[in-house]
């Protein structure tokens, strides 16, 4: 069960006092060159989901297991990798691990790798179809195996009670156990990332907009 914050009513605290509880936050990243507008987007994002993320905290219980997708160790050594990946998920982390909470690693190395291997080839583009069609398939594939082994992390991970945070793309494919309540942080923002994105598609499709 999934639910939005700020965007559907929020149950009573008391009727999640026996399940695990996870804190789902989509994940947005920004390159250096990335333009002044979307920069100043995912700015706003992730402040308001620190803000949300906090107001959570505030009924739900302070978060003591973090999750982070596509970092492949835990603790300090996995919040290393993350700082070069991400800083606003990492700040965010960091500020959680310096308390109780300590990472935790939900990615094997091997399946991580043959995924993104896929993916930068699903990117280059194919002049065969039936070579188009089987990488896809062999990326599917691999993709799916990849979520079964985070869900078993994650699910292996927390214990009755615990409350965490999840890191991870929209989209993705993991399946989380009945006694897990999965709260979706989404705030206004990531609308508002939607939105650009769709309209800057729109313009260059157009020819009104250079790619950059």
């Amino acid at each position: 069960m999934s639910q939005e914050l700020g965007k559907i009513e929020k149950p009573e605290v008391g009727s999640f006092k026996q399940n695990r509880k996870v804190m789902q936050v989509p994940l947005i990243y920004a390159g250096k060159d990335a333009p002044a507008e979307y920069a100043e987007l995912f700015e706003k994002y992730w402040q308001q989901v620190a803000e949300n993320i906090a107001k959570l905290e505030s009924r739900l219980g302070s978060a003591t297991v973090i999750f982070h997708e596509t970092v492949s160790a835990g603790g300090d050594e996995g919040l290393k990798i993350l700082e070069t990946l991400n800083l606003k998920s990492h700040e965010l982390a960091c500020g959680r691990c310096r308390g109780e909470a300590r990472l935790h690693c939900v990615e094997d190395p091997d399946m991580l790798t043959e995924v993104m291997d896929w993916e930068r080839c699903l990117v280059m583009g194919f002049l065969n179809d039936k070579v188009a069609t089987k990488v896809y398939e062999f990326y599917s594939e691999a993709n799916r195996k990849r979520y079964q082994y985070i869900s078993k992390a994650i699910d292996e991970a927390l214990k009755d009670g615990d409350v965490a945070l999840l890191f991870i793309r929209e989209g993705h494919l993991v399946q989380f156990p009945p006694d897990i309540d999965v709260f979706s942080v989404a705030p206004p923002a990531l609308d508002e990332i939607h939105r650009w994105a769709r309209d800057r598609a729109a313009k260059r499709e157009k020819g009104q907009e250079q790619p950059g």
